[in-house]
This record gives structure tokens, sequence and C-alpha cells, in this order.
């Protein structure tokens, strides 16, 4: 039963993932972290969201942005220690709930579409970068961060979506290197490995014909729930 309900979560962390460029972390981390525990959701969350990026930007590698993606990457490089660090310092209880209100919060931001001076230009993609390689080697959750840079930088869909996968695959493969991979058996990875290419060709599928603004909202929504449900575990073992 246990490893059913892994697959459904990764199947639909990355089917999200792949209808919108971004938010496997959002929707399955919360998920991934009750089910597994805080560490182990988390650095699952890491390798199988820098796996769909690796995929997602072989066909849109030409259309990264180095002058934006070069500054906010090396960003987060130097703030993934400190992440990682973190997760191993905190009880489990305290654990879900900091991630609990980093998904939570980060989806409101997201939602609001807040826009900040402060993540304009270079200094802004530094902001942001350093923002999401804290989350998401503590949490999961780098990608919100860049998402509020893109709404800044008014860049569109079209844009968002490659650079995304550029950053996805650079904050994943240092978060992997700070905190390790996962301590799954055989069958686990197998299902999780099958879980991920569902949810791509169903991504895949569905990326034509669901309206983007409610694929959006369906997203956001998964996440909140889930952000909640993380906070009340924690206040819960608290």
């Amino acid at each position: 039963m246990a490893d059913a309900l892994l697959a459904g979560i990764v199947l639909l962390g990355s089917c999200v993932q792949w209808l919108t460029g971004m938010g496997f972390a959002l929707v399955a981390v919360p998920a991934l972290v009750l089910l597994l525990g805080p560490f182990e959701g988390v650095v699952l969350a890491n390798c199988a969201a820098g796996a769909i990026s690796v995929v997602g930007l072989a066909g849109g590698w030409r259309r990264v942005r180095a002058a934006a993606m070069v500054p906010l990457s090396a960003a987060a490089a130097c703030t993934v220690p400190a992440g990682a660090w973190l997760t191993r310092q905190l009880p489990e209880a305290v654990l879900l709930l900091v991630m609990g209100a980093l998904v939570t919060l980060a989806v409101l931001l997201v939602m609001r579409g807040a826009r900040v001076p402060a993540l304009r230009g270079v200094r802004g993609a530094v902001v942001a970068g350093a923002a999401g390689g804290f989350m998401n080697a503590a949490a999961g959750v780098g990608g919100p961060p860049v998402s509020l840079y893109a709404v800044n930088a008014d860049w569109t869909v079209r844009e968002f979506v490659p650079n995304a996968q550029f950053y996805g695959v650079v904050v994943n493969a240092f978060s992997v290197a700070a905190n390790g991979t996962p301590a799954l058996t055989g069958p686990q990875w197998a299902s999780v490995a099958a879980a991920l290419t569902a949810g791509a060709l169903l991504g895949g599928t569905l990326a034509g014909r669901l309206p983007e603004p409610r694929a959006r909202l369906l997203i956001l929504a998964l996440s909140l729930t889930g952000g909640f449900s993380a906070m009340a575990k924690g206040l819960w073992g608290l």
C-alpha cells in the first residue's frame, strides 16, 4: 500500500511538472515527507525533480537566458549547504512544521504574483537564487523564488519553462550532492521510475488540452493542502 501511494505521489508531481515546467516539489514534497519522513521525502523530491528537469531541458536549452540563470544558479549553489545543514539539525516535528510553512508561504506569494523591486535584474537573480537554493535543500521547494523572479522580469510561460528546467537541473544536483540519495528499496526505485515516466506521458498529453489558468489553480490548491497537512502533523508532534 505504501509503495502504491509513493508511486501515485510521484506520478502526480511528474504530471504537474510537465504541465507547467515547475511544480513537482510543491505538489509532491508535503505528501512525500508525510509518507517517508522529512529528510527522505526531501531528497527523493530533489532526485525526481532533477531527473525531470534534465529530460525537459533537452528540448529547450537554447532558450535558456544565461545572463539571468548564471548568477541565479551560482547564488543557489552557495546556500544549498546551509539548507542541507538545517535538515540535519531540527527534530522531525519542527522540520515538518518548517517545511509546511515554507510551502504554504511560497504558494501564497506565487498566487499573489508579488511585485518586488529587489527581484529585478542581476541583484534579483542573486536574491531569488539564494532563497531558492536554501529552500530546495531544506524543504525540497526551491522553485517559488524563481517563479517570483520570472513574474518581476515579465517573462512569458514559454520563456519561463526552459529557464526553470535549467535551474532545476543545477539546484537539484547541488542538493543531492549535499543531502545524498534516499534509502529506498529496489522495488521502490522501480516504482518511482515508472511513475516519473507515466507522469511525463500524462502531463505531455494534457499540456495541450488543460487550460493553463485551470492547471495553475489545481496545482496551487494541491500545494496549499499539502503545506497545511505538513504543518498540522508537525504541530501534532511537538
